[in-house]
């Protein structure tokens, strides 16, 4: 993989009333100016493991990381094309909207001001997640209602900091809030005891306590205060290139569903077992030629990074120092429990 083009955080940052558009950067469509670069363009946050973490040799990996492999492999075969640009929250829609990146792929939650102001196209989930709390173990604490005047870490300009905000509200508490844009900074306010507790969406602190010098000594409360479904997004005006970045997630579920693994791909192409297998790996139908890419995108996709559930349970699954269980959740499948439902290949 190329290595991160940048830590992006001196560019202005993003108020919610105020709506972006993408000006110049749509000159042509986003497809033609990926192609005649060579390489996209790809916003992730801050290492983050389980979901773009950094190796020391510049390597990303993680369950969005492979969401910008997986569409440079359905454009070029070759799903190493990508320069990962790591950006702060504060600053990542100004990034995507005037055209630094193609594409964000990194937990960001999908909301009403965000998909009508900003200028900017959800394009699926790849996440549902819930904000939480984290706290030591020796605090006592249990529950997030025992929280009342506490002092709580918090990354500014998310929807973490006004959920927490509504959610002291509505119980009637009151709490100081420590706020700062980086989240390596709050980590280690919290870590070492500026905060009592330590607010995110609760794969997040999932993943940021797996890298504590001892995990076990902290616990997420059990209670879930928001609804955060997280997924990629593009900047509003190129449809063409929404449904490039939809359909390749989409079709990384599909696969799943229809039992396409990396390991089988290529057999399930030469022989499919039904029409759906067909038309998803571009056997039949002209589903990738109508967005521009190759007619077997999709299995350009799965050789290089798997289905939904392989890129999953890779990155964040049980099996991993994250730990985050999948079957009874609403990540799992519709066809196990789950609101994982792609729209089919047809």
């Amino acid at each position: 993989m190329r290595q991160s083009l940048a830590i992006l955080g001196a560019v202005g940052a993003v108020t919610l009333g105020v709506s972006l558009t993408p000006g110049a950067a749509m000159a042509q469509s986003t497809l033609e100016s990926v192609k005649e670069r060579g390489h996209l363009n790809c916003q992730v946050g801050l290492p983050t493991p389980g979901f773009y973490a950094l190796d020391a040799d510049g390597t990303w990996s993680g369950l969005d990381v492979d969401v910008c492999r997986a569409v440079s492999a359905a454009i070029w075969g070759d799903p190493d094309k990508v320069e990962y640009q790591s950006v702060t929250s504060a600053v990542r829609f100004t990034s995507l909207a005037n055209g630094e990146s193609d594409m964000l792929a990194r937990t960001t939650t999908w909301t009403a001001v965000r998909d009508t102001q900003l200028g900017l196209d959800f394009t699926f989930v790849n996440f549902y997640d819930g904000q939480g709390f984290l706290v030591p173990v020796d605090s006592g604490i249990t529950s997030a209602l025992e929280l009342d005047g506490a002092t709580i870490c918090v990354l500014t300009g998310t929807t973490t900091e006004l959920n927490l905000a509504d959610y002291f509200r509505a119980n009637g508490m009151e709490m100081t809030p420590v706020t700062n844009e980086n989240v390596n900074v709050l980590v280690e306010t919290y870590l070492g005891g500026g905060c009592d507790a330590y607010t995110n969406d609760k794969s997040g602190l999932a993943a940021r306590r797996s890298a504590f010098p001892d995990p076990t000594a902290h616990v997420i409360l059990p209670q879930t205060v928001s609804k955060e479904p997280l997924g990629p997004v593009v900047r509003q005006g190129d449809d063409a290139w929404a449904n490039i970045v939809r359909w390749v997630g989409y079709g990384m579920l599909e696969a799943e569903e229809f039992g396409v693994t990396q390991a089988n791909v290529e057999e399930m192409a030469a022989n499919p077992p039904g029409p759906g297998v067909a038309r998803l790996l571009g056997v039949e139908g002209n589903i990738g030629e109508g967005m521009g890419l190759p007619a077997d995108f999709m299995v350009s996709v799965l050789k290089a990074v798997g289905n939904y559930g392989e890129a999953y349970e890779r990155h964040v699954g049980e099996n991993t120092p994250i730990g985050i269980p999948r079957a009874g959740t609403l990540n799992a499948l519709w066809t196990q429990g789950g609101i994982m439902y792609p729209p089919p290949f047809r």
